[in-house]
């Protein structure tokens, strides 16, 4: 008599997580890198696909939804966020993704973007940002930079661009990060913090567009200049980089300005140390520029007490609790069958 034993469930792979359509974003996005991160992400997580919901407006990053093998919601332009609050409402256990672009979440989903960060409803936001249009032929988008050539713009664009990362922060979002399209080393555990996060998680993901806006990022991106462009940051740790490791950020004494500082000539314990919490420090590094290092990573992480949508729920099951006169306490389907709601008595004549 052979022994039996019992078989270990299988751990879901990457593949379980894509879909059988065509993956058809041109050849070189930095899409594809996107999408291959996520879905490692929700393999490593062992994500239930019966229990995650992808949803995206319109724009090339909007195609995500087709390509996992969850459940997905390809809504209009723009209206994603609100799609998912309706969707997050609704079954507030659900795993939801909110993808988006720099052109689709930041011009005509501007507001409803704001409005989700504020609630802080439990959700991810990954915002695919390559600073141009590629859906629609490479028009200037909300974070095209001063001066850039496009068939909207054929002189240069006027208009100072939108940062993404302060716009998340301004709006009172709870978790802001941001990450590069080819970090995949990185990326996914962003991703993990992320999800993790309870309230809004909005995920700035710089992604390059070969076609019409290849090479903006190469100043910080490429393998040449990254180790001294990128400064990837970690809580409690001292804000450092440089491939040797040799630079850092200080405050000057007196100043709120912060200043590039050789390790050869300060000591470490002056520098900036990183801290999640701190929305002065994060409004800070979501504002470098060059010369300074591109600030990478979780900028901002504090969890509120309480989810929007449970607050909701709650609201909702107290309301319906309520005495109320008739059959149509708590039943909505009652009410609306119920006849008038309100009825207008003519004047009394004088």
């Amino acid at each position: 008599m052979s022994a039996v034993t019992a078989l270990e469930p299988q751990r879901r792979s990457a593949k379980d997580y894509a879909s059988d359509q065509e993956v058809r974003w041109c050849p070189g996005c930095g899409d594809y890198a996107i999408l291959k991160s996520v879905q490692r992400t929700l393999a490593e997580l062992e994500a239930d696909p019966a229990q995650t919901v992808f949803i995206s407006g319109i724009g090339c990053s909007s195609r995500f939804p087709y390509y996992m093998a969850t459940y997905g919601f390809h809504t209009i332009h723009g209206r994603a966020p609100a799609i998912a609050t309706g969707v997050k409402l609704a079954n507030p256990d659900l795993d939801v993704w909110v993808v988006t672009g720099d052109g689709d979440g930041l011009s005509i989903g501007g507001n409803h973007l704001l409005h989700l960060l504020r609630r802080d409803v439990d959700l991810q936001l990954l915002l695919f940002n390559n600073e141009i249009y590629g859906l629609t032929k490479g028009q200037a988008s909300p974070t095209s930079r001063i001066g850039t050539r496009s068939p909207s713009t054929p002189g240069g664009s006027l208009d100072q661009p939108v940062s993404a990362t302060r716009f998340a922060l301004g709006a009172g979002g709870s978790f802001v990060a941001r990450t590069i399209d080819t970090d995949q080393k990185r990326m996914p555990e962003i991703l993990k913090r992320a999800r993790a996060h309870p309230g809004t998680a909005m995920v700035e993901i710089l992604q390059n567009c070969i076609v019409y806006n290849d090479g903006v990022f190469d100043a910080f991106t490429s393998r040449e200049r990254a180790p001294e462009t990128q400064l990837h940051l970690e809580h409690g740790q001292p804000l450092i980089f440089g491939a040797e490791r040799d630079k850092g950020l200080r405050l000057p004494p007196g100043s709120l300005r912060p200043e590039i500082v050789s390790l050869a000539e300060v000591p470490e314990s002056e520098l900036l140390v990183h801290d999640e919490t701190d929305p002065l420090l994060a409004n800070l590094l979501a504002s470098l520029e060059p010369p300074f290092p591109i600030a990478l990573g979780v900028l901002y992480a504090a969890p509120r007490e309480e989810t929007w949508e449970r607050r909701q729920l709650a609201a909702i099951e107290a309301a319906s609790g309520r005495a109320a006169p008739g059959p149509i306490q708590g039943d909505l389907d009652a009410l609306l069958r119920s006849g008038a709601t309100w009825s207008v008595e003519p004047e009394e004549e004088a």
